[in-house]
């Protein structure tokens, strides 16, 4: 299992982010471009000293990305789609694909993944947060394949 984060924009999310990776073994990718500068203090406070315990690996475009795991089977997480993650069956070495918080992913993303997930939540609202997106769909993902950490 893997989370992906297509060019997130918030540093903060992307902390967040690399601290659910380490608390739950779950290595992280960031598809670049960020939209912060990524030594910035931001993400290292969100992380804390969680970034030591998460294995990290930048892409320098969604190209690389695709080149560095092809044949991986993508999930993207979306607010455009309608299945569940909850009525989905996730497989150990699937790639949880998050798009940026403004815009979510390209259609041309959005094509090379075959699987389209949107979280339940009440009308009238758009989403999650991004870190609370990653965490609710990793772990039903960890869940469903027998891969949560021991308690």
């Amino acid at each position: 299992m893997r989370i992906a984060l297509y060019e997130p924009e918030i540093a903060g999310n992307v902390g967040a982010v690399l601290r659910l990776g380490a608390c739950l073994g779950v290595p992280v990718d960031l598809i670049e471009p960020m939209g912060f500068v990524w030594d910035d203090r931001r993400v290292r406070r969100a992380a804390m000293d969680y970034i030591d315990h998460v294995t990290v690996t930048r892409h320098a475009s969604w190209a690389d990305f695709l080149a560095r795991h092809s044949g991986a089977r993508l999930v993207l997480l979306t607010s455009k789609a309608s299945q569940s993650p909850y009525d989905f069956a996730f497989q150990a070495d699937d790639i949880l694909l998050f798009g940026r918080e403004s815009a979510g992913v390209p259609d041309a993303v959005a094509d090379c993944c075959p699987h389209r997930l949107r979280l339940p939540m009440q009308p009238g609202v758009r989403s999650f947060n991004l870190a609370m997106s990653a965490g609710i769909a990793v772990s039903e993902a960890l869940r469903q394949t027998g891969q949560l950490p021991a308690a």
